[in-house]
């Protein structure tokens, strides 16, 4: 079993590598025009304060979204967490999540996230101050998920998730797939992972603020008139994002542990880039992080990510978690997040 595991990561890993390589430069030009942009936006302070070098680490709930085979090796029973962030320009993003381990099945968990951009005044020509209407836009995800681990350090998982956007009065909605494994080499215990995440289908948008009267041949005084009709939207893709990962504790005593972790990512809108974290604990109690996000991205303003952890032994079998983290995005100011847990 050991050696299909490992066999079974290298033809996955090799796969994966040589389908989302092959692109050529033109796919660069495709920046900004995938769909879904809340699958985009990655959860959890203790990545984020780790430069979102996750998917090597991915040992609690929030490997739900970095490399769902991960969820296998989280502490606990079960668990619970809710991720808050004031994202950029005023919009509000949450994720929430949860977990179950079952004897001899796995372990089953459920995801749901959503994006908020606070509602404004309807602006057009002749009325730039407003017409006394307002709009709005939100996105929302929900997720089941399974994971388990084949051996006593491989594992597999698998995250399927339903996509909704809407903007005023108009709506798309998807379905996206995220497949991951997990594998704890004898060297070290270094952590191989390796995640695929949003493959799945097209979104456009429909609704009635798509729909016009038209008049064919734009002459009031003959033919029909006012003729139903609607604008044709193009379908787009979902942000597909193939990562790999490694992550190591290169010191680990009776008090004191450091992890450090890197990730390469390809996504199929941009360029691939590199995030790097590293995770510094005393007696697994308190945690201080410090990572950058998006080296080698030209034209990036992601950067210096930092943050603070408190893992809390409420009673026997009952543990609370807080993180903060703090991430740069340069011209765009900065974000912050905060996430609460219970392990139990």
């Amino acid at each position: 079993m050991k050696k299909i595991s490992k066999y079974f990561l290298i033809i996955f890993s090799v796969t994966l590598v040589n389908i989302n390589f092959a692109q050529t430069d033109a796919d660069i030009s495709r920046v900004g025009t995938t769909a879904a942009a809340v699958l985009k936006i990655a959860p959890g302070a203790r990545a984020l304060g780790m430069g979102s070098a996750y998917v090597g680490v991915s040992d609690d709930i929030y490997s739900s979204y970095y490399n769902p085979a991960g969820i296998t090796r989280a502490d606990g029973v079960s668990q619970v967490a809710f991720n808050h962030s004031n994202w950029l320009a005023d919009v509000d993003y949450d994720y929430a999540a949860g977990s179950i381990n079952v004897d001899g099945l796995g372990t089953i968990f459920a995801t749901f996230s959503s994006l908020r951009v606070p509602e404004d005044d309807v602006r057009t020509i002749d009325s730039p101050l407003g017409d006394g209407r307002t709009w709005d836009a939100n996105s929302l995800v929900i997720g089941v998920g399974y994971a388990r681990s084949l051996t006593d350090r491989f594992s597999i998982g698998f995250h399927l998730k339903y996509v909704q956007e809407s903007i005023w009065n108009v709506s798309a909605s998807g379905i996206a797939l995220d497949v991951g494994t997990y594998y704890i080499t004898p060297f070290n215990d270094l952590v191989i992972g390796a995640s695929v995440s949003n493959f799945g289908t097209k979104m456009q948008l429909a609704g009635r603020d798509l729909q016009i009267n038209v008049d064919p041949e734009n002459e009031p005084e003959s033919g029909p008139n006012n003729i139903p009709a609607q604008y044709s939207t193009e379908k787009n893709d979902l942000p597909l994002n193939f990562r790999v990962g490694l992550a190591m504790d290169v010191v680990n005593t009776r008090y004191f542990r450091l992890k450090t972790a890197l990730d390469a990512v390809h996504p199929n809108d941009n360029k691939e880039y590199i995030n790097a974290g590293a995770e510094f604990s005393y007696n697994e109690m308190i945690f201080l992080r410090g990572g950058y996000k998006a080296l080698f991205l030209p034209n990036s303003e992601q950067g210096l990510t930092l943050g603070v952890g408190i893992n809390y032994d409420i009673t026997p079998g009952l543990e609370f978690t807080f993180n903060y983290a703090y991430g740069d995005y340069g011209r765009l100011n900065s974000i912050q997040y905060f996430d609460i847990g219970l392990i139990f």
